[in-house]
């Protein structure tokens, strides 16, 4: 994997818990050697910190550590480039559990305790949901990483944005019509019993219906459930298509029993690749997948026509052609969700940018520049593709992408537009006072 037009050169440096950029000159008279990044001209030296909220525990383990290291390429880039406003960029990590009580604390002692200039990186929707009204109630800007439709809904505050990736009622918009086209019409879902889960189970069915289909059972499933025979049954026998998303430890097990209980003869199957995210799918037990469709943000594997700025996203966060740990074959990425921390904190560096952001006392600024956004451009800060923004929602639209298990691999069959996946907005959090 290489980065021809070497858009990110990290080297094999790492950043610590707690990251700032080293090598400072000390005093304002030294030469900077050549290739050195100079923070003379900004106001203040002191850097951005950034509280980020990782979950290294609990059931969203396998992602906080993907989570984590995007977010610490796409610093270390940042820094190499300048920081933002001539400031070097400091992440301070805390570990939430995956739990939205602790989450809650984990924003309060950012703001409080770290005195962090923002709270990012949540992915867990009901920890988001959990987390939000304290990030409100402090007035400390939260950027989340989460895919739930919690925050285009209106249901939280005027603090929390979502700009790095889509949510899932624009994500099974756009899929729905190709689901329907080619796999079946009569589905059954299955899915996790919070509020991820649900924002599925509320905007497939009425997708699904808009293309003549219809959801003909919906079974909720606990995410701490670590066997899935006694729900299987449930699936009525006229399914033609099996819609399955399903998260935490048990999604391995999850897989090889609904294997053992269709045999050879199954319905078509259609999942979320968060039914597999960190997980080979090269398995002992998944050859029952060969055949079937998932849903991907960006696609675990290397594509043919991968563009130069996802090959050089790829190689920053070290994962090689299989979506894998370039040092640890073993170690499967989260590739499908995890583009959208890097693209989220170039999003947080042009609005504090736009906004002119020196501290605390502008995060109000902060708010409004981050709203006034429309639209990012593919690149090396979007490498995921092309999207819209929408500032009254404080959501983005973007590309999904359909894969098919082949081979051994995800090869993708289908991208959508970013028209495909537009909604009408219920919200506008604008109209909320600062």
């Amino acid at each position: 994997m290489t980065d021809s037009n070497r858009f990110f050169d990290l080297g094999k440096s790492r950043l610590s818990r707690r990251t700032a950029l080293k090598g400072i000159a000390a005093g304002a008279g030294l030469m900077a050697a050549p290739g050195f990044v100079r923070y003379s001209q900004a106001q203040s030296s002191a850097p951005i910190k950034i509280g980020f909220q990782a979950h290294r525990t609990g059931i969203g383990a396998a992602y906080g550590r993907w989570y984590e290291k995007t977010t610490n390429a796409a610093v270390k880039l940042i820094n190499d480039a300048g920081g933002i406003n001539g400031r070097p960029v400091e992440i301070i990590v805390e570990d939430d559990g995956t739990d939205p009580k602790r989450g809650a604390e984990v924003v309060a002692k950012f703001a409080s305790q770290h005195k962090t200039d923002i709270v990012f990186g949540t992915l867990f929707s009901h920890v988001v949901v959990g987390s939000a009204p304290t990030a409100g109630e402090l007035k400390i800007p939260y950027y989340v990483v989460s895919e739930g439709y919690h925050v285009a809904s209106g249901k939280l505050n005027r603090w929390v944005f979502q700009p790095g990736i889509t949510d899932v009622r624009s994500q099974v918009t756009s899929v729905a019509p190709w689901v329907a086209a080619n796999l079946g019409k009569k589905v059954t879902m299955i899915y996790p019993d919070y509020a991820f889960g649900y924002d599925h189970r509320d905007y497939f069915a009425p997708a699904i219906k808009a293309q003549g289909g219809e959801v003909v059972a919906q079974i909720p499933i606990p995410p701490t459930e670590s066997s899935f025979t006694k729900y299987l049954p449930q699936i009525p026998a006229d399914t033609e298509v099996l819609y399955h998303v399903m998260v935490g430890p048990g999604v391995l097990t999850f897989v090889k029993e609904l294997g053992e209980f269709y045999g050879s003869t199954k319905p078509q199957l259609f999942g979320f690749i968060d039914s597999l995210e960190a997980v080979d799918i090269n398995s002992p037990g998944l050859e029952f997948l060969d055949g079937s469709h998932f849903w991907e943000g960006s696609p675990r594997y290397a594509q043919a026509n991968d563009s130069e700025a996802q090959k050089a996203y790829r190689a920053a966060v070290g994962i090689d052609d299989n979506g894998a740990s370039t040092t640890d074959a073993k170690d499967v990425s989260t590739a499908a969700h995890m583009f959208g921390c890097w693209e989220t904190l170039y999003v947080i560096k042009k609005a504090m940018e736009d906004s002119g952001y020196k501290g605390p006392e502008d995060r109000a600024k902060l708010v409004e520049a981050t709203e006034a956004l429309t639209a990012f451009k593919e690149g090396p800060e979007h490498p995921q593709g092309d999207k819209t923004f929408n500032g009254k929602i404080h959501q983005v639209f973007g590309h999904q992408n359909i894969s098919k298990v082949e081979g051994g691999k995800l090869n993708v069959v289908h991208r959508t537009s970013i028209e495909d996946g537009l909604y009408e907005p219920e919200a506008d959090y604008t109209t909320q006072p600062l």
